[in-house]
């Protein structure tokens, strides 16, 4: 199967889907109205609440959602075969991402542009708050865990690629300061930032760093060891930092670096006509996890992932300059989120290796799909980058810089986030001090994924980081979950016909509960007593939110619906 022909099909349905499936959402669930004066004019501060042109807020909405995950997760659940993966990516964007994005930025915007959490409370009851708060710990506990792994492994096997991510920091930096201080619009200094930092890409050709020699070859201080705790270290002290002085810069140079990818994919796959050599259907081993669970939460992002109600109802909704644009940003980003794993299946099923015996050799059991799959889309990128004329030795590099930046600033966005998860915890629980402590808050919010990236990998006493992949799949998608309860609630708060949010809503909760499950008896059988309370409290989660969701809904059938739209903040 010619991939260009698979890229197009896609492309039309996506576009379908937007066309027909989100102007049925914002008209007949949603009721968006023009005439709602947004949180972004009523409560205008020109620093958080900025009314917003809709083409640049999507921009920066896409920017904040697209990380390594929707990149990570096709390239695992390929395994399965490019079938069920595409179908699930292409099915899950439309009909479940869509509608989550969208409604949790239009609810947020209703509710003057409260977080996720905050609504959680105030739409279904004050337990939800707590349920929230102790998912979205394992949620970011998970995160930042497996991609300070993914980056160590792309830096062992990519050392060309260290020195210009190193170089990005102070680059993003100088931006930063440079933008700060002559109040100048981000975009060509961002472009030039993007510039350098290919350009660098000779410098790192000339000056690979590795690890290898001061590592040991087993125990705690192995290379990948060592680079992860760096990593952490360096998230401690970027998380401290103001979010003007790196991490909005280097968002200004990953969101082209973004274009920039997508565009190498699509230009490479119509140029060099491509073939899939993947199996439609993955004849795999027994012993093998079945696709049904498993791809559900392998592939949370870029099918829905209940990350992007954080970025919704936590940013984007503060600059939405009119209600009815929520469309454009909310749904067509989780379009472009599809977009993103559908070039990550193409890379790994089309351009990694040239024939479907090479291919099984790669994927020859859930393991081996388990073992690098960002190494895999960096090498399926660069062949399509070389046929652009690219050279290879350039388009690796090139393709193992795009997935760390993107991982990279997941985990500073992530380490930050768990720091103000820690402190509204022990805040509830009465650890004033705690609450307080800007310092210890951060301490736990990197210890605590340390310790888990830090366990011990692979045997039978250890974990695959396809499990590891998995528990942050099962606590993404619960947290997708309680997004998409908050928002049928309110739908049926309003009177309106919440089936289009239910039915994602209860085939997530379905296929996360199963595979918490299967993977609970594994892990008691197996002996591995960090991983299986670790399952067994997300399960214990996840029964938690089906309970108070039933019972938000029952309730709001009965309660007064909300003040009509067009009345105002």
């Amino acid at each position: 199967m010619p991939a260009v022909v698979v890229a197009l099909f896609v492309a039309l349905l996506f576009f379908l889907g937007y066309r027909y499936y989100s102007a049925y959402l914002a008209k007949k669930v949603y009721a968006l109205d023009p005439a709602f004066v947004t949180p972004a004019h009523s409560m205008r501060d020109g620093v958080d609440f900025v009314p917003t042109n809709k083409h640049v807020l999507f921009g920066h909405h896409f920017t904040s959602i697209a990380g390594a995950a929707p990149i990570v997760g096709p390239a695992i659940a390929v395994f399965w075969g490019w079938g069920p993966a595409l179908a699930w990516v292409v099915l899950g964007t439309i009909f479940a991402a869509g509608v989550h994005d969208f409604g949790a930025l239009a609810v947020s915007v209703r509710h003057r542009a409260k977080s996720i959490g905050t609504l959680a409370r105030e739409v279904i009851n004050r337990r939800a708050r707590v349920l929230f708060l102790l998912i979205i710990f394992f949620l970011l506990t998970l995160v930042n865990a497996v991609f300070a792994v993914v980056i160590a492994n792309l830096f062992i096997g990519t050392p060309e690629a260290v020195l210009p991510i190193l170089l990005e920091i102070p680059l993003a930096i100088g931006i930063g300061q440079y933008i700060y201080r002559t109040r100048s619009a981000a975009l060509v200094p961002s472009i030039i930032g993007v510039i350098v930092l290919y350009l660098s890409i000779f410098l790192g050709q000339l000056l690979p760093i590795s690890l290898a020699g001061i590592a040991a070859e087993d125990g705690l201080f192995t290379e990948r060891n060592i680079w992860v705790i760096l990593l952490f270290a360096y998230t401690f002290l970027a998380s401290r930092i103001p979010v003007w002085v790196l991490l909005q810069p280097r968002d200004y140079i990953n969101s082209h670096q973004l274009f920039v990818a997508l565009g190498v994919i699509g230009l490479g796959i119509v140029v060099g006509m491509d073939r899939i050599v993947a199996p439609l259907i993955n004849d795999t081993p027994e012993g093998s996890p079945s696709w049904f669970p498993f791809l559900f939460i392998t592939i949370a992002c870029g099918a829905i992932s209940g990350f992007h109600s954080l970025v919704a109802s936590g940013t984007t909704s503060k600059q939405l300059d009119k209600e009815t644009d929520a469309r454009h940003v909310g749904y067509l980003g989780a379009i472009g989120e599809g977009s993103l794993a559908l070039g990550a299946i193409l890379a790994c099923t089309a351009g990694v290796v040239a024939t479907t015996a090479d291919w099984h050799a790669l994927y020859s059991d859930f393991n081996s799909a388990s073992d690098g799959p960002a190494g895999r889309f960096v090498e399926g990128v660069a062949a399509f980058a070389g046929n652009l004329g690219i050279p290879s030795t350039v388009a690796l590099i090139f393709g193992a810089i795009v997935v760390i930046s993107f991982a990279a600033t997941t985990m500073d966005t992530g380490v930050r986030l768990q720091r103000y998860i820690v402190q509204e915890i022990a805040e509830i629980s009465g650890a004033r001090r705690l609450s307080r402590n800007i310092t210890g808050a951060t301490a736990i919010a990197v210890l605590v994924p340390l310790v888990m990236a830090l366990l011990p990998g692979g045997g039978d006493a250890g974990y695959t980081f396809g499990v590891l992949w998995q528990l942050f799949g099962t606590t993404n998608q619960l947290t997708a979950g309680l997004a998409l309860a908050v928002v049928a609630v309110w739908v049926t708060k309003n009177r309106r016909n919440p089936i289009a949010v239910l039915v994602p809503l209860v085939f997530l909760l379905a296929m996360t509960s199963w595979a918490l499950v299967i993977n609970l008896q594994t892990f008691v059988e197996a002996g591995q007593w960090v991983l299986a309370p670790l399952d067994a409290i997300i399960f214990l989660l996840a029964i938690w939110l089906i309970v108070e969701a039933a019972i938000a809904l029952r309730k709001s059938r009965t309660v007064e619906p909300e003040r009509e739209p067009g009345a105002g903040a």
